[in-house]
């Protein structure tokens, strides 16, 4: 797994197709955060990245889990199919996240369905290689129940604001989750469309177009998937409730 610099200097070899900046990145993931370079390297030795287009599936409901995935660029949307064919948006990842560790580890199969909500390249994870590294190193097995605590806690959350906040309010919220900046104004791009947004938010699509309508009074304009906010930290506290 290592090799040696010219200074004898111990090298990781590194998934074919990361760069320094996205090996950084995986090393800050909850599940390997901490942890030695060799730890990382030995745990996605089969690992790989891959391009996948627009509505891609990655794996379907009640299918074997022999894989989790990083996201590198791009967003990918969890779901369940209704009685009636509808999709009911679980979550929504983009890059520097994770999922599908739990259903991997625990669960053996995958209890939602998955598909690439833009064109995405991801870091996929085979169970083999990952899970004998989580059998060696213990410190690797809390990283893992960390990271699905965080993603149960994530789940709460969302159910806690369906219960608690207005249609409106978790548009606002959305919304500063893809801000840069926590003050000043900005221009955003929408990641995905707008039903898909709709469904990850708990609401029709055409309660979505009013709760946009209804943030022009805090100053947040749209025009297609370009968005613009006049006032970040207005919006954030909107967001809250706090008004």
């Amino acid at each position: 797994m290592a090799r040696y610099g010219d200074a004898g200097t111990p090298e990781v070899r590194r998934v074919p197709g990361l760069d320094v900046e996205e090996w950084s990145l995986l090393r800050m993931l909850p599940l390997f955060r901490g942890l030695p370079e060799k730890t990382v390297a030995e745990a996605l030795s089969e690992a790989s990245v891959q391009r996948v287009a627009r509505n891609t599936v990655l794996f379907i409901h009640g299918q074997p889990a022999e894989r989790f995935y990083v996201v590198l660029e791009g967003w990918v949307k969890l779901f369940r199919e209704t009685l009636d064919g509808q999709e009911s948006v679980i979550a929504v990842f983009t890059r520097g996240e994770s999922f599908a560790e739990a259903a991997m580890a625990r669960l053996k199969s995958y209890p939602v369905s998955a598909a690439a909500a833009t064109d995405a390249r991801l870091l996929t994870v085979p169970n083999r290689m990952f899970m004998a590294a989580v059998e060696r190193d213990k410190a690797l097995t809390m990283n893992l129940m960390d990271a699905m605590s965080m993603h149960l806690h994530g789940l709460v959350g969302q159910v806690e604001d369906l219960a608690a906040k207005s249609t409106t309010e978790r548009l606002a919220a959305f919304l500063v989750r893809l801000c840069a900046a926590r003050t000043g104004s900005t221009r955003i791009q929408l990641p995905f469309d707008k039903t898909l947004i709709a469904g990850r938010l708990g609401m029709q699509p055409e309660t979505l177009s009013r709760a946009f309508r209804k943030l022009g009074a805090v100053g947040v304009k749209v025009a297609g998937h370009e968005v613009s906010i006049s006032d970040i930290a207005a919006l954030h506290t909107f967001g809250e409730g706090e008004h």
